[in-house]
């Protein structure tokens, strides 16, 4: 150990006093060619692994067999963007940028990944909940003790303090986190949308009355106020089902205004297609938040749609309460920016009203900085859901979300590295693609 230290720190010091003799421009080619050296080694290792007997593909080679789904569909997608690029618009430019693509790849690696992972259960080698006499603890690429005929003759990962495989719990915890984030945060814009762009528009009272409210919320730590909004003593009292109740109703206040502002002067579109449009958003509103045996029990069980988890409705509408007034100041305030532009004071000398205006004049225009806001928000949303989970709050703790699979294995994280730090990869991998994807956006956006 001592040799291999010296070692190292000759090389450095040779290495650092070489670099002081060449120019900046050359220090960064040689920094990027390493990456690119580096990342096509991986891929090669990758691809081989494809080809080969899981006993001889190596730990990555074998994951690599299991995520074949996954690669294809990350083909097939950059393959098409690329060739189609030209006429895609903002998310065709994003491949002009090498830190949006790397971004991009990431994000789409967690997303086909959840969907053929968890949705389809194609690429999970075992049950993420079932646990195997004897594989407590194991290191990755253990031999799974008794195999029986169909078993995945091996934990890839090895196995956690329960005796579970960690890879499948990483795949299958990706399909919690990347269906919850992003919806949640949808609904967290929903809501600030709706009410920052009248906030910034009209002013007065209304926009004084909104921005206090949304400054009481952020005046609370927000960390404190996920974890108050999920103890059980609160879930006991309702207040997350009644939220639930309040902020999902935005949606479909969004999607009316915005369709009558745009139509209102089409007779067959209000007797007829407006209609229709109402009562199917009123129908998947009362369907989400109706809860058989609670007080929220809106809708008969023949037809309600959904049978949202209480504990993944409580993690939900935290998130949206938690994220709702900070995309409400951001709307605010680019609506105050630009409600005094030429094209909004056009829209009012054709007779335009304030909501047309508001819909499909203003927030077009600033569609640039709320896409790269929702990017990021996205991310934060995925850290609080590990958050919650590491500490216990909201989920079972039998769950496969990264946040509990952390927790689960902190305790050994000196002896046994696996069962923690393989879903702290996968957590900071997908938050780092989400910032990257944000950072090519931002910079494709000024572009625009």
């Amino acid at each position: 150990m001592w040799l291999s230290l010296v070692a190292c720190l000759i090389i450095g010091l040779a290495a650092g006093f070489g670099l002081f003799q060449i120019s900046a421009e050359v220090i960064f080619k040689l920094v990027w060619g390493a990456f690119y050296a580096a990342l096509g080694l991986f891929t090669i290792y990758l691809i081989v692994g494809l080809f080969v007997a899981p006993e001889t593909a190596g730990i990555l080679g074998a994951i690599s067999k299991q995520l074949i789904p996954t690669w294809i569909a990350l083909a097939v997608t950059f393959a098409l963007s690329i060739y189609f690029k030209r006429g895609l618009g903002l998310y065709g430019k994003l491949f002009d940028s090498p830190i949006g693509m790397i971004g991009l790849a990431l994000v789409l690696f967690w997303v086909f990944t959840a969907l053929f992972g968890a949705g389809f259960d194609l690429i999970a080698t075992h049950d993420p909940l079932g646990q195997v006499s004897g594989m407590k603890n194991k290191h990755p690429g253990i031999p799974l003790i008794r195999a029986q005929e169909g078993d995945y003759p091996y934990y890839l990962f090895g196995g956690d303090t329960l005796a579970r495989d960690v890879f499948s719990r990483a795949i299958v915890g990706s399909g919690i986190v990347i269906v919850i984030a992003p919806a949640a945060t949808v609904f967290a814009f929903m809501v600030g949308i709706t009410l920052g762009l009248p906030a910034g528009y009209f002013g007065g009272r209304l926009d004084t009355v909104l921005s206090f409210l949304s400054n009481m919320v952020l005046a609370f730590p927000v960390i404190l106020l996920f974890f108050l909004l999920v103890t059980p003593e609160i879930i006991e009292s309702g207040l997350p089902n009644y939220l639930a109740v309040i902020l999902f109703v935005f949606p479909v206040v969004f999607i009316a205004v915005a369709q009558y502002s745009k139509n209102r002067l089409k007779p067959n579109f209000l007797t007829l297609q407006f209609p229709i449009v109402l009562i199917i958003s009123i129908w998947l509103y009362l369907s989400l938040v109706s809860e058989a045996g609670t007080k929220i029990a809106l809708l008969p069980p023949l037809l309600d749609l959904f049978d949202v988890p209480s504990e993944v409705l409580v993690v939900f509408v935290s998130v949206v309460f938690v994220n709702s007034p900070t995309v409400f100041r951001i709307v605010r305030g680019l609506t105050l920016d630009v409600k005094t532009r030429d094209y909004v004071a056009a829209a009012q000398t054709r007779g335009e009203g304030p909501w047309y205006i508001m819909l499909w004049e203003i927030l077009p225009n600033v569609r640039g900085p709320l896409i790269v806001d929702f990017c990021l928000r996205i991310g934060y949303a995925t850290i609080l859901l590990g958050t919650l989970g590491f500490f216990g709050l909201g989920l079972e703790s039998e769950s496969p979300d990264w946040g509990t699979t952390i927790n689960a294995g902190r305790k050994l994280l000196s002896v046994y590295l696996a069962p923690p730090l393989v879903p702290a990869f996968a957590l900071m991998s997908l938050v780092l693609g989400l910032n990257l994807l944000a950072d090519g956006l931002r910079e494709e956006s000024l572009r625009d």
